[in-house]
């Protein structure tokens, strides 16, 4: 959320910024301000008759110690206590559709950003080489299913499309990839590692920013509590109405979960295969940081999503979003994207964000730079470190051999058992 302090002080900026992102916004910072500027015309209409209330009150009390008649000020006492109770009533409804309209406009850009949409994302360097081939490579439902390792009509028949079944060495692989993921992270990184809930209420996913811009993503139960789309979530969560000390930071967490999307208007879409899924494994790492550090902070958390992928040796590629492409709660993003030689496509792997004090402000994270100051919103980042289906994709179609078998990268030997995957599900 942005503080509204910004948006009343500093309106052309802000408009300009947003204008970025999207064109449209525009008037919904005319509303904004223009409930801002009633909320404030309310609440000094309230506090002048709280004064004259307690004016009045001392003045009632003053004639009762002189047995003098009061009637006339406790009638306006009664009356001034009634407008009181209206202007409050009037107020808490204009403060919710203020915090209501808020909650609909998105982070401010940062400035580095491209303009533009998709086609301004500018690549920063990629790391690896794609791989060549003396055959043609084949895509990697038809390699996992000639492994035994992948069975997408089971997954169906189970749940429907984009619920893919993993077997035998398949399955293996997976949990291989969570382990040698979260070790790394946990032992090299620095992170503490945690197991969050996978259900969250409607407030939880608000205070990421997910509720309202990405609501109509996420799957509800009919209890009200939403299946996460990803670990972000509930790990962000955690230090939500928390103020922490300054040597708390940066607080590092990395936590392993299944993650669930609907991907609405996402139909047509990468319907082969499993580039495109409706529940998939993800790796997430959580910083909690200063605003002085925001910035690299994004740096460290993204190199740490890129060491994964150069222990795994899989080419990819660093791609900086431009400013019309980044998320409703990004100030800033880049993307990982892995080359998949099947399916002759760079697939995002991996998104790296600040958020700024966006998210801090809607889950109420502060911190005390000094002891007894004031507290100020933390910054908060976010990548994927990494998600599994796509990084599976790479592992099989870019080290596929001629027999139909995948060699598998030293780093996850010792997580998986083999360094080579076999048709029928042999290793």
């Amino acid at each position: 959320m942005i503080d509204i302090r910004l948006i009343r002080e500093s309106s052309d900026s802000v408009r300009a910024a947003l204008a970025r992102r999207d064109p449209t916004l525009d008037s919904r910072i005319d509303q904004i301000l223009e409930l801002d500027r009633a909320r404030r015309d309310v609440l000094k209409r309230v506090e002048l008759l709280k004064a004259e209330r307690n004016r009045s009150s001392e003045e009632v009390g003053r004639l009762k110690q002189q047995k003098s008649d009061a009637t006339a000020l406790l009638t306006r006492l009664k009356r001034l206590s009634d407008e009181i109770k209206q202007l409050d009533q009037e107020l808490r409804g204009i403060e919710q559709r203020l915090n209501d309209e808020l909650l609909l406009v998105p982070n401010i850009p940062a400035d580095e950003l491209p303009d533009g949409d998709e086609s301004a994302n500018r690549t920063i360097r990629s790391w690896g080489d794609p791989p060549d081939f003396d055959f043609e490579p084949k895509p990697h439902w038809e390699v996992g299913e000639k492994l035994g390792i992948l069975d997408l009509p089971r997954g169906a028949v189970i749940a429907g499309s984009g619920f893919p079944l993993f077997k035998h060495m398949g399955a293996r692989l997976v949990r291989a990839l969570i382990n040698f993921m979260i070790d790394m992270h946990v032992r090299e990184h620095g992170y503490v590692e945690v197991a969050p809930p996978l259900l969250v209420t409607r407030d939880t996913a608000k205070a990421t920013g997910q509720i309202p811009d990405l609501e109509g993503n996420m799957y509800v139960t009919a209890e009200g509590l939403y299946l996460i789309p990803t670990a972000e979530v509930p790990v962000t969560n955690i230090h939500r109405e928390t103020v922490l000390t300054a040597d708390q930071l940066p607080s590092c967490y990395v936590a392993y979960t299944p993650c669930f999307r609907r991907e609405a208007g996402a139909h047509g879409k990468d319907t082969r295969g499993i580039i495109r899924v409706h529940q998939f494994d993800k790796v997430e790492l959580v910083r909690f940081c200063r605003p002085e550090e925001s910035r690299d902070e994004l740096e460290t958390i993204l190199r740490h999503a890129e060491a994964v992928l150069q222990r795994l040796v899989l080419p990819y590629r660093v791609v900086l979003l431009a400013a019309g492409d980044i998320g409703f709660a990004s100030a800033m993003t880049y993307d990982l994207e892995l080359w998949a030689a099947g399916v002759g496509k760079w697939l995002e792997v991996s998104s790296a964000s600040t958020f700024t004090d966006f998210q801090s402000r809607r889950a109420n994270i502060r911190y005390r730079p000094q002891p007894r100051a004031k507290p100020e919103y933390v910054h908060t980042l976010n990548a994927s470190g990494v998600a599994l289906p796509r990084t599976i994709i790479a592992l099989l179609e870019n080290n596929q051999q001629p027999d139909g078998s995948v060699r598998i990268p030293e780093a996850l030997v010792p997580y998986l058992g083999t360094d080579c995957l076999k048709p029928d599900g042999g290793a």
